[in-house]
């Protein structure tokens, strides 16, 4: 855990304790639940046990080892609220059979209180999420854990935690979203350990223990810490958002001048809209990811890049309802990028990705059959991840799919992870 996960609950829960002992009989928060103006209510604790395991479905010379997923989870969660004050606890204890060891995930540990009616504060190790995105992620700059949705746990766990403190302002008509974490909190990427990947300085897969990816996260407070801001209102049926972010490259994608890997600073503006259309729902997102590199002669740092993606979700017919997004990575200064980068793995100026989503629902909503895929016609590789989850009854869940990659050259994106493609199968039980 970051040292600076316990100076900012520290902090968060002094303030939390002075407001709700300065203001225990304010009004209940419009913007927010309710029962924070109660004086107090009993814990609330639920949770799951899981048992998971996965495993590639060809060799790969480059690791020793053909599981992709072994554990045995156990998840809790609690919340308590006490005067004007919300306390809540989210966290996984699992023994991991692919890492061979017990790990501990604090998914949430944050306290939320209101110092005033038109101002909700919520300070911890959180997860944070906005965007129009289905898998896609373009203004969305906080931590991801490609690990985990590689190797078939639950899609939530994409998604990971990082100490941060969100202050909602609310108006009339807009609303405003600020979210600090004072210490950089970079994407728990693919690295050599559970997955290899394409080193193009060797030319082939790498992975552990001579081929882990090892960089130094930014680690100065605070002038190293993110800042991610949202301004979002309604106009009828229309939703739109203007985003801002002020961080690092979420990966550590450059390099210094002793050929270490390193995370570029990285500022990025976008904007995105969500409305209704033709009896389903259309949204379409932009950004533009502004680097170090200015003009795009510095070879060590990526170009700055513009993201775009539109897509559409339709009920096909009852309980079967599909979804298709168009995304592209545009590459700024491309004329420079070339004098620089090797012709054998030069990427395309213009990356695209088409996704699409199934979901059907069957039995009485208890069987759920999924399928999702990304595809790039640009790269010619893909990357499906069919599921079908089976709920046995209030407490058990059954859940099955795969995770396959493939494609026309081993250096693009999807294609690099072929070997790793896996089957995995999770069984829960809920309480």
């Amino acid at each position: 855990m970051k040292r600076g996960l316990s100076t900012l609950l520290a902090l968060s829960i002094s303030l939390s304790v002075q407001a709700a002992t300065e203001d225990s009989s304010a009004e209940p928060d419009p913007w927010g639940d309710d029962s924070w103006g109660e004086q107090e209510t009993g814990p609330a604790i639920h949770g799951f046990f899981e048992a998971a395991a996965g495993a590639r479905l060809q060799n790969d010379p480059a690791m020793s080892e053909d599981k992709t997923l072994t554990e045995i989870r156990g998840h809790l969660e609690w919340e308590k609220a006490l005067g004007s004050a919300n306390y809540s606890l989210k966290g996984d204890l699992y023994a991991d059979g692919v890492e061979d060891g017990l790990q501990l995930d604090l998914r949430e540990a944050t306290v939320q209180f209101t110092p005033v009616d038109w101002i909700d504060i919520q300070a911890g190790q959180q997860v944070s999420t906005w965007g129009t995105g289905d898998m896609l992620f373009l203004n969305d700059l906080f931590p991801k854990d490609w690990k985990s949705f590689f190797s078939g746990r639950d899609e939530t766990y994409l998604k990971a935690p990082a100490a941060s403190i969100k202050g909602s302002l609310y108006a009339q008509n807009v609303s405003l979203d600020l979210i600090w974490t004072p210490l950089f909190e970079s994407d728990r990427y693919i690295d050599g350990e559970r997955f290899s990947y394409f080193s193009q300085l060797s030319g082939q897969q790498m992975a552990a223990p001579g081929g882990v990816l090892n960089a130094d996260e930014p680690n100065a407070f605070p002038e190293d810490g993110e800042l991610a801001a949202r301004l979002y209102g309604r106009q009828g049926s229309l939703e739109w958002a203007l985003y801002g972010y002020r961080g690092f490259w979420k990966q550590p994608v450059g390099l210094d001048s002793n050929g270490h890997l390193i995370f570029p600073r990285l500022d990025v503006y976008g904007a995105s809209v969500r409305a209704p259309l033709a009896g389903g729902i259309a949204n379409t997102e932009f950004a533009w990811y502004d680097g170090k590199d200015s003009d795009g002669s510095d070879p060590l740092i990526p170009n700055d890049q513009v993201r775009w993606l539109a897509g559409y979700e339709h009920e096909l017919v009852p309980r079967l309802t599909g979804a298709m997004q168009y995304y592209i990575e545009w590459m700024q200064d491309y004329d420079a990028f070339k004098q620089s980068y090797p012709s054998s793995y030069r990427p395309d100026e213009v990356r695209q990705v088409v996704t699409m989503r199934l979901t059907w629902k069957l039995m009485r909503d208890n069987l759920t059959l999924s399928w999702f895929n990304y595809w790039s016609p640009t790269d010619e590789d893909y990357y499906l991840r069919p599921s079908a989850s089976y709920r046995v009854d209030d407490n058990w869940t059954l859940s099955a799919g795969a995770n396959l990659f493939g494609g026309e050259q081993k250096h693009t994106f999807f294609s690099q992870f072929e070997e790793g493609s896996n089957l995995w199968f999770r069984v829960r039980y809920g309480f």
